[in-house]
């Protein structure tokens, strides 16, 4: 398959957000100056001069290049041999430059180029299209669904997760076994099968549920991916007569802050002090949303405590700051907090289980696999002369209270307190009996449980902790499919 790309990105936070770092892609930084706001304030940035050269693959490439060349976090580490001439598309470029940090496992494509518009409204409200379902491969590869979407043409067919996807075709003449492309080790045709964005395409499905086996015809559509479920994406358990906040976030949007803020609010209310918060699918996003989301489980730290530690090359260290915990009304002062993670689990959403580690300790962990292993960050830069050119650059990095901040293994290694456990697809998200959210209840009860990467050995690659499921992957994602793997 092909090499991932859908890792979530983090850039700075800007005009949109008005403070902190992170992700925000609604303040990009023009290429002939702009201003973005760095640390809560406004900057004015010199930006690259790129090329105003008109908006040919050569004019493309010497702008992407200016911007590397100024900005990218790790410059001894950009390749310098690099002729445009040899690459015929903007992306293969791009990848060539950061091809040294790729080596190292320092950029493993977090530089990209993409659709301004398109990034744009993803993360500003979820907006996004196709047959709205998360898919997955198990390690006896049978694919299913690990989510369905609210309000998408999947669920609306009675697609949900758990269902097992057979075939797949545009039409029932043309069904093509599932069995069958992985036999003959043809992922891209299967990718390809569901990787159709343009809404009113038509994909035909042979499923099998507990419903039965049945043949579904799904047109593709426009909709909004709601951060948090309205069916299971935020509830109090009961646990042994224990109140547990289960919160499962999808994805760092600007969406997202004011339902965390609810979520956290009726927690408070009930009294939780104790939380299980599922990021196992979440990619990452806007990290103005990690940093609130962390002033929301804040309740007892001081706005004199350092919630992350930011940084840039050396060029550019004016631009360094240090991010404090802020006061958010609905906060809450955990006694426990299980993180529910997986290979998918990446960027922002590391980010909000590092920030925890130097306050919590053996009282935040990490339950299910590894993490992806992203602590970088991206600023947005806009291409003035080709409009919808938008390049993603890896531009600072960062750490926790501790200065710890080199987890590009995953954070596995990192936590004082961690428990494998399965990703199964056979309960519901939110489900007590599910495996990984059984395990998380047993951590916050303090039961034993199996620590994860027990045999490995710090350093070691990811797929050492991978879980067996891995999501499908296409070769060019759009925004949404970067920060949400698996997403057709």
């Amino acid at each position: 398959m092909r090499t991932p790309r859908w890792v979530g990105a983090l850039a700075l936070a800007g005009l949109l957000a008005g403070c902190g770092g992170g992700d925000d892609r609604g303040s990009a930084v023009g290429t002939g100056g702009g201003s973005a706001a760095v640390g809560g304030g406004t900057g004015t940035g010199t930006g690259a001069t790129g090329s105003t050269g008109g908006c040919t693959l050569r004019a493309r490439q010497d702008w992407a290049f200016s911007i590397l060349n100024e900005w990218y976090r790790y410059p001894e580490l950009l390749a310098s041999n690099v002729d445009p001439a040899s690459y015929t598309t903007l992306d293969g470029y791009v990848d060539a430059l950061t091809a040294p940090a790729r080596a190292q496992n320092r950029d493993r494509y977090f530089t990209y180029v993409t659709s301004a518009a398109a990034d744009a409204a993803y993360f500003a409200s979820g907006k996004t299209a196709g047959l709205g379902v998360r898919l997955a491969l198990t390690a006896s590869n049978r694919l299913f669904v690990r989510e369905a979407f609210e309000d998408t043409p999947a669920l609306t067919a009675g697609i949900d997760r758990g269902t097992e996807i057979l075939a797949v075709g545009t039409s029932t003449t043309n069904l093509r076994d599932i069995s069958d492309m992985i036999a003959k080790n043809d992922y891209d045709a299967l990718n390809a099968a569901f990787d159709d964005t343009t809404p009113g395409s038509t994909r035909v499905v042979r499923v099998s549920d507990a419903a039965g086996t049945r043949v579904v015809t799904l047109t593709t559509a426009n909709y909004s991916l709601a951060p948090v479920s309205s069916r299971y994406g935020a509830k109090v358990l009961d646990s042994g007569g224990r109140k547990v906040g289960y919160i499962n976030l999808r994805t760092f949007i600007a969406s997202a802050d004011d339902q965390l803020r609810s979520a956290f609010a009726t927690f408070r209310a009930r009294g939780v002090t104790d939380l299980v918060i599922d990021l196992r699918y979440n990619g990452g996003g806007l990290l103005s949303t990690a940093e609130t989301f962390t002033d929301l489980l804040g309740g007892a730290r001081s706005t004199s405590d350092v919630q992350a530690y930011t940084s840039y090359r050396a060029s550019k260290s004016s631009r360094d700051r240090i991010r404090y915990f802020q006061q958010e009304a609905q906060a809450i002062a955990p006694t426990r907090v299980a993180f529910i993670g997986t290979g998918a689990t990446a960027s922002a959403s590391e980010y909000v289980i590092n920030a925890l580690i130097p306050y919590l300790h053996g009282d935040v962990a990490l339950i299910g696999s590894n993490t992806y292993g992203k602590p970088v960050g991206q600023l947005p830069f806009d291409n003035p002369s080709c409009s919808d050119d938008r390049l993603l650059a890896v531009s600072l990095a960062l750490q926790n209270a501790a200065r710890q901040g080199d987890y590009f293994y995953g954070l596995a290694t990192k936590v004082e307190a961690s428990c494998q456990a399965d990703d199964d697809v056979s309960h519901a998200l939110g489900d007590p009996a599910e495996t990984s959210l059984r395990t998380a209840l047993d951590y916050i009860a303090g039961r034993s449980c199996t620590p994860i990467g027990t045999s490995a050995s710090v350093g070691r690659s990811t797929q050492l902790f991978a879980p067996a499921n891995r999501p499908l992957t296409v070769a060019h994602p759009n925004a949404a499919q970067r920060d949400q793997p698996g997403l057709f």
